[in-house]
């Protein structure tokens, strides 16, 4: 068994939401938000359209732009935090839209890092034999959650999907990949929903994204270095083994002073939140999309994704397309 990703998509809304429109709003502007966040421009969904449009959108447009067929997928894992409802799960109803019938199908909810941990859990399914083909999807309407009168968040999120196939095959493979969760910090980065109580800490019962920006980014730049080294080590490969980095694309700061924690060059990273802001669980494979359109992944490059964020819970693999 050789479990590999075979294709690779993502879509963003056509609605674009730049820095300048913000600025018509609330007390910021173009040079404070690039400054601190390295964000120019986002995407939002419509009033109408949903995490099931985007990822639907971003499997049509796998289908048509690189020829593969999705006919014979016999499962779909849903990362998501904005699912349209809270059941039936996005996974479900992404089936429904695509055709696809009597497959496995389901969301999980592991926040920026969910992602990965799709590509992890699909990884493991297709070397058990289980299944042969695993569409994995990460998508998020996190406009719907924001609070726009919170300045310091609402300029972060934007909305988008993307979507890999999972399955054996002779060219690419996947690494053993990582996981991880510190739920005590789960109080500094949330969404109420039943209970505004999170670890025994009553906190805001918004039903928006509630954020303690200064203690995720410490956690995130001091965790994600760490767990990079584990995830090399137990790889059996160095920093200068690896051709591209892509880390979840949160925040361009938290991204350099990871890169520079753990020495790997700005100039070998890859992000999406200069044009798409934070994605969550879209961030990673919009960046794999773009780089694969700008012709700077290769096959055979060796690719480091880590995603961090809400839990607070972190995924980490090494691949090669």
């Amino acid at each position: 068994m050789n479990p590999r990703i075979s294709a690779v998509s993502a879509f963003a809304p056509k609605k674009v939401v730049t820095n300048h429109d913000f600025e018509k709003q609330i007390d910021t502007t173009d040079e404070w938000i690039k400054t601190r966040t390295g964000i120019s421009e986002r995407h939002y969904a419509a009033e109408t359209e949903f995490t099931t449009d985007l990822c639907v959108e971003a499997a049509l447009r796998m289908v048509t732009e690189e020829k593969v067929s999705i006919d014979d997928t016999d499962f779909i894992i849903v990362a998501t935090i904005t699912p349209d409802q809270i059941f039936p799960s996005v996974a479900s109803q992404v089936a429904n839209r695509l055709g696809l019938n009597s497959v496995g199908a389901m969301d999980i909810s592991a926040a920026c890092a969910g992602w990965v941990y799709g590509l992890i859990m699909a990884q493991s399914l297709v070397a058990s034999g289980m299944y042969k083909k695993i569409l994995v999807f990460g998508g998020e309407t996190l406009t719907k959650i924001t609070d726009f009168t919170d300045r310091t968040t609402c300029i972060l999120f934007g909305d988008a999907a993307g979507v890999a196939i999972i399955e054996n095959g002779a060219a690419g493979k996947m690494y053993r990949g990582l996981t991880g969760t510190s739920g005590e910090g789960g109080k500094d980065l949330y969404m109420t929903h039943l209970s505004d109580v999170v670890n025994g800490v009553k906190v805001i019962d918004s039903h928006k994204i509630v954020q303690n920006g200064k203690a995720v980014f410490k956690w995130a730049v001091q965790t994600v270095s760490d767990k990079i080294g584990e995830l090399l080590r137990q790889n059996n490969l160095t920093v200068e083994d690896i051709d591209w980095f892509i880390p979840h694309s949160a925040n361009m700061r938290i991204i350099e002073s990871i890169t520079q924690s753990v020495g790997l060059p700005m100039s070998k990273t890859l992000e999406s939140i200069q044009l798409y802001g934070n994605t969550s669980s879209a961030s990673i494979p919009l960046a794999i999309y773009e780089g694969l359109k700008s012709g700077k992944l290769k096959k055979g490059h060796k690719i480091l994704l880590f995603g961090f964020g809400g839990g607070l819970t972190y995924a980490g693999t090494i691949l090669e397309l």
